[in-house]
């Protein structure tokens, strides 16, 4: 099988990236072959992404991409170029999306308000215009602190999505954000991904240091500033590492000032991959403090590889893996005291934490088992290809695969002439 990754980026980022380039590997560890189009390099992590994929595209060689390569199915992520995604429907060739967020049916792109943080639980429709607001949108890479989205653009971007073979996502609550946006329920698979990179991993230490893990993008959604003002109301001596940047870091460091916690609290920027390892080997615990509804949360599955309990905000589809009380701790939603008091709890009673943290290591050790030996990826990318051959062609396939089954010698032809490829 030949598949073509679609995404924004080449390197690493966040969690989309990481599940792009294990899945990526997964494939190519399987006999497959994997190619790249991608719109923009992030200058990290770049070599690991140029060892994964056979060859990397530039969005502006999408037709070469097509026609040299000659892909039998397109792994689409993430691209804002709905031009591309037009062109790739209409190539012939099979598209399956792996829908990494909200963006696609969300004009802010998180479901949730920048201002006030109130989650929607609306459709797209004429509300994300009024009263949401959501023709205007933040602009980071631009002059002007906002720009212009349009609620037409993202109703096309919708509907070609609907043409898509199949749309793979991490949760029941992205399928439930799917299927309220129109989208057909079987289309739709919930795969969860296992990220570890197959490095065995020692457990945490559970160190005196009372290291308190934050993993993610410092931007608004993440609620580090929530965080910090739990950390706050902690009574016990403690660190917190903060790993990752954002456009939302200088605020978090100025409030963390504000709130005496400069001396415990330390912001690292963003982490390469292979030295993340340092910090959950020497953490007692990880904090998602995410106020947007997460597609998933694939930082916490990270963590219980370590033997981390971990304790978030009831966000989205982070409770479909943070049990309560089995792995960790759910505390609601922008709870700051309720995120105090079990951090807290976990850091004077190291023996639970300890528990909690093994309980989750089982539990992602099984998904791994499970996904190494029956690759789910893998076989819907098959499956898709099968659907989308001619009945004959699969036919003629199955003939060539699958030896014809006699119910007794009598009935075996004397001699069946050899099969030919198709003219």
């Amino acid at each position: 099988m030949k598949a073509l990754f679609v995404h924004q980026y080449l390197g690493a980022i966040g969690g989309a990236e990481t599940d792009i380039l294990l899945g990526a590997n997964s494939l190519r560890q399987r006999g497959h072959s994997v190619a790249l189009l991608y719109l923009s390099r992030t200058g990290r992590a770049e070599d690991a992404w140029q060892t994964a994929f056979s060859e990397c595209f530039p969005v502006g060689e999408a037709d070469a991409a097509l026609k040299r390569y000659a892909p039998d199915l397109i792994y689409f992520h993430s691209l804002p170029d709905l031009g591309i995604l037009e062109k790739l429907l209409n190539s012939g060739v099979p598209v399956v999306r792996r829908v990494h967020d909200h963006r696609m049916y969300c004009m802010r792109g998180a479901k949730f308000n920048y201002f006030t943080r109130a989650v929607c639980s609306r459709p797209a429709s004429l509300h994300c215009v009024f009263p949401c607001l959501g023709f205007l949108g933040r602009n980071p890479d631009g002059n002007l602190p906002l720009k212009w989205v349009s609620y037409a653009a993202k109703r096309k971007e919708i509907g070609l999505n609907q043409k898509c073979a199949r749309l793979v996502v991490y949760s029941d609550y992205q399928k439930g954000e799917l299927i309220r946006n129109g989208f057909e329920p079987e289309k739709i698979e919930v795969h969860i991904p296992v990220h570890n990179s197959g490095e065995e991993k020692s457990p945490s230490s559970f160190s005196e240091r009372n290291l308190v893990l934050f993993v993610g993008q410092v931007i608004r959604g993440k609620g580090v500033d929530l965080l910090l003002r739990a950390l706050a109301k902690v009574r016990v001596p403690f660190e917190a590492s903060i790993l990752g940047d954002g456009n939302h870091r200088p605020y978090c460091e100025r409030l963390s000032a504000q709130l005496g916690l400069q001396d415990r609290v330390r912001f690292h920027g963003f982490v390469p991959s292979g030295e993340l390892k340092n910090f959950y080997q020497d953490a007692s615990l990880l904090a998602v403090s995410s106020v947007w509804p997460e597609p998933f949360g694939l930082v916490g599955q990270e963590a219980m590889f370590y033997g981390l309990p971990v304790v978030g905000f009831d966000a989205g589809g982070i409770r479909e893996w943070l049990l309560d009380g089995e792995n960790g701790f759910l505390v609601g939603w922008k709870d700051i005291d309720g995120l105090a008091l079990r951090i807290e709890q976990l850091l004077r009673d190291k023996d639970l934490g300890r528990r909690l943290g093994a309980r989750g290591r089982e539990l992602v050790s099984q998904q791994q088992a499970i996904s190494q030996q029956d690759c789910p990826v893998e076989k819907l990318f098959l499956r898709v290809m099968r659907e989308s051959r001619p009945p004959a062609q699969n036919h003629y396939i199955a003939l060539k695969q699958t030896p014809p089954v006699y119910e007794t010698q009598r009935h075996r032809p004397a001699a069946v002439a050899p099969l030919r490829d198709s003219p």
